[in-house]
């Protein structure tokens, strides 16, 4: 990692619940949360803008939340995030078969059209210089209501901000599951290096 992260002994006392949970959720204390740590409350905000997000009664369905996540992380190069984001996916149902394609899921038949509607439109929303064009939305639209495209969008933006984060401070996977095969570029993403 480019920053270490902070010890939990050293972390003021309101950020230790959110250890224990981790602990007793993963098995593990985060080493993303302890970098988050080093600035406590602007850990508090993303924690609580998490919850908020990832909560039982989004209009978005858990599986569907997981797979935007993997696809996001994979976009942006955070193994870290792909690591939990996966295992999460895993437990919510979703086939390790169908993990192992989603850098694919244009072409395979793994994905149904409301799930392709989503991962377009979060591909669009993260990869820079990309266009969110209006068929994109009128495909969303089939799907979704309105208050569920707010939604879509603010987990998309969420998890651009914790994988970019993630990936910046080079965050190491911490073994959670299998990591998914690395991920093609989308064809709209096409970087430009500047030296």
């Amino acid at each position: 990692m480019r920053v270490p992260p902070r010890r939990v002994a050293d972390c003021p006392w309101y950020l230790r619940p959110f250890f224990w949970n981790q602990k007793r959720k993963y098995g593990a204390v985060l080493q993303a949360a302890l970098l988050w740590a080093r600035a406590p409350r602007l850990f508090l905000g993303v924690a609580f803008l998490y919850g908020m997000i990832d909560r039982r009664s989004s209009p978005i369905d858990p599986a569907l939340r997981s797979l935007i996540t993997v696809r996001i992380s994979q976009i942006n190069h955070c193994p870290f995030c792909v690591d939990i984001n996966s295992m999460t996916l895993m437990k919510r149902g979703v086939p390790e078969e169908k993990v192992q394609a989603l850098a694919e899921w244009r072409t395979s038949p793994l994905f149904d059209d409301r799930e392709r509607a989503a991962l377009d439109y979060a591909e669009a929303v993260t990869v820079t210089g990309a266009e969110v064009t209006d068929g994109m939305f009128a495909a969303l639209r089939r799907h979704f209501d309105e208050d569920a495209i707010v939604e879509l969008t603010g987990l998309i933006a969420f998890q651009n901000l914790s994988s970019k984060f993630n990936a910046a401070l080079e965050v190491p996977p911490q073994g959670f599951c299998r990591l998914p095969a690395p991920a093609p570029a989308p064809d709209h993403e096409k970087p430009v290096r500047t030296p």
